[in-house]
């Protein structure tokens, strides 16, 4: 056993028993008095009269009924744009020392998100946290002394006026802490370059000097910089590169999609662990094993409340309807879809994240992401989720025997009727129409809605397959490689047009 590894690993177990916490719903009503408190003479405080609700016998009660939803748009149009003007005291205390782009999975420009010195400092906190719970599962001591390698995007900040604008992966990997510098790799020089196609050279041309233990990043991504490492060195699979190799955190996606493509990677399997960290903030983590479900981040900068997902409180371009109601988390019960709301210290306030997920263990506080908003295909009431497609794919690679780590669809008139035309990413040849009439079949006994759907407006499913490669070249198309971009599942009909364009190109 490694001597530095075991202290490491002590100290942890250490921390974790003296730290006792209090209960997520306790937690929740604190965090939320301090952000009011911290946030009461800024502009958007004083608006919205947080002074006034800080007196309130029930604090979440009076919030929730003084102060509106926000989407990002109304978010932006608001108050942000007035802070990335140089204002200070706008939604947030003093003025915000970066800004985080994100092109997410929606919309057509990019968003850029207020990261204040507060919510580094939370993420921080929520990562260590997260390495602490890593004693919760079998890992052995000395996996703490192995390197780690976190990819992201690029650390080279643009300056905008008096910030720093990227993604949020490469302002958190900026904000390493000094300590933590040793074991990160691809190291400073390699996170800062921009190109994806150079920066995963690199990294295959420098692999073997590395001792890796852990990875961490986007699936699709960190997949194909592991099959770029695998055919560099010419090997059977990433193991033989970095033999230490024992945990993965996955985040942005759900895992699950791309668990079978990336288990052929490996020699053996690995400690996979779920995180949820988005542009605006570090939100939950798995911290136990023996589940896929992860723990929110209840103590610590973020106030969550939750809308119960249905059709009647969703507007078209995905925004809440303003009398939506919200649920605070002594509300909610397992089980039921909800649209998750944020209020943070980078001054977002019940603030529409886009993301819907699911409660598995109220007392715990733990969630699984069950989809977007507005990747919601309700076209003809079919009421499709992004959980439920998935495991209906997860289905056919169970009955097909291949993998599917990527696809997109969207509803589709055709002689003026309705048609669900999915792109399945796979690499096996397989029948299209085989495919499309057994997933057809999946998603109606799965869901009553879709089935009801079937028998009426919606008269069928068209199964197209393609590379999995052409998925990453749209993106490369529209976005750019690696980061935390990721792929849109559902499409609208004109940018289903576009994308059966690029398609054609690819293929022809």
């Amino acid at each position: 056993m490694a001597i530095l590894g075991s202290i490491i690993k002590t100290a942890i177990d250490l921390r974790g028993a003296i730290i006792s916490e209090k209960s997520p719903v306790e937690s929740q009503r604190e965090v939320l008095k301090n952000l009011l408190e911290k946030a009461k003479d800024t502009a958007f405080g004083k608006y919205y009269g947080f002074e006034k609700i800080l007196e309130s016998e029930d604090l979440q009660e009076a919030f929730a009924g003084n102060v509106p939803y926000f989407d990002y748009h109304q978010m932006e149009d608001a108050w942000w744009c007035k802070t990335q003007k140089g204002l200070k005291d706008i939604s947030w205390p003093g003025t915000p020392k970066y800004f985080a782009r994100s092109s997410g999975t929606t919309g057509k420009t990019s968003k850029k998100i207020p990261v204040t010195t507060e919510m580094i400092e939370a993420i921080r906190t929520t990562g260590i946290k997260q390495v602490g719970a890593l004693t919760n599962f079998e890992i052995p001591s000395d996996f703490f002394e192995k390197e780690i390698m976190m990819l992201g995007s690029s650390t080279d900040l643009e300056e905008q006026d008096q910030f720093l604008e990227g993604e949020i992966s490469g302002i958190s990997a900026s904000n390493i802490p000094f300590w933590f510098r040793g074991y990160y790799k691809p190291g400073e020089e390699i996170a800062q370059m921009d190109d994806w196609d150079q920066k995963v050279a690199t990294i295959a041309k420098n692999a073997r000097n590395w001792d890796i233990g852990a990875l961490s990043g986007i699936p699709s991504w960190m997949e194909l910089m592991m099959k770029e490492v695998i055919d560099y060195h010419n090997a059977k699979n990433i193991h033989e590169i970095w033999p230490n190799l024992q945990v993965y955190t996955s985040g942005g996606v759900a895992f699950q999609p791309y668990e079978k493509s990336f288990n052929q990677l490996l020699a053996h399997p690995i400690t996979v662990i779920d995180t949820y960290l988005a542009s605006e903030g570090f939100l939950a983590f798995q911290n136990r094993p023996g589940t896929t479900s992860m723990k929110l981040v209840t103590d610590n900068a973020i106030y969550f409340e939750f809308v119960p997902f249905k059709p009647e409180y969703i507007n078209e371009d995905g925004s809440l309807w303003q009398d939506a109601p919200a649920l605070t988390l002594s509300e909610v019960e397992t089980g039921v879809d909800y649209v998750l709301i944020i209020s943070t210290v980078s001054g977002a306030w019940r603030y529409l994240i886009g993301d819907t997920i699911a409660f598995t263990d109220i007392e715990k506080a733990e969630i699984k992401i069950t989809g977007r908003t507005k990747f919601f295909l309700n076209v003809v009431g079919s009421q499709l989720s992004v959980n439920k497609m998935e495991v209906a794919l997860r289905e056919m690679e169970e009955k097909f025997d291949i993998e599917i780590p990527e696809f997109t669809l969207a509803a589709v008139k055709i002689n003026d009727a309705f048609y669900h035309h999915w792109y399945l990413g796979t690499e096996t040849k397989i029948s299209a129409e085989k495919i499309a009439e057994a997933l057809d079949s999946a998603l109606k006994e799965a869901n009553k809605n879709y089935s009801v759907a079937r028998s009426k407006a919606l008269k069928g499913v068209k199964v197209t397959t393609i590379n999995p490669e052409i998925f990453h070249e749209w993106n490369a198309k529209n976005k750019k490689k690696g980061g935390q971009v990721k792929m849109e599942k559902v499409m609208d009909e004109e940018k289903f047009a576009t994308w059966e364009d690029f398609v054609k190109t690819q293929i022809g």
